[in-house]
């Protein structure tokens, strides 16, 4: 299990990301949250195993239909034992 966080730059705001990423997750098997920020970016933190990781950040380079992802800043970070996977609102 590893814990990343993601922040994911470009045309991401106003383009379903933040609920087609929950979608892509879950059906992954991550835990974690997503949630807009007030700069244009979408902020990402997930769990999982390596091999669904691997997956989510292939899938957050591209995103959904609409986005034109630019950029993505990726960080490890310790294990949280986060459970579900929520839409977080500022």
């Amino acid at each position: 299990m590893i814990h990343k966080e993601i922040i994911v730059k470009g045309k991401v705001q106003g383009v379903y990301f933040r609920a087609t990423a929950r979608s892509v997750a879950v059906r992954l098997g991550l835990t974690g949250a997503v949630k807009n920020l007030p700069d244009g970016h979408v902020w990402i933190v997930a769990e999982g195993p390596q091999h669904a990781m691997n997956e989510f950040i292939s899938w957050c380079r591209i995103g959904p239909s609409g986005a034109t992802v630019s950029e993505l800043e990726i960080t490890d970070g310790p294990l949280e034992n986060i459970s579900g996977f929520e839409i977080l609102h500022s």
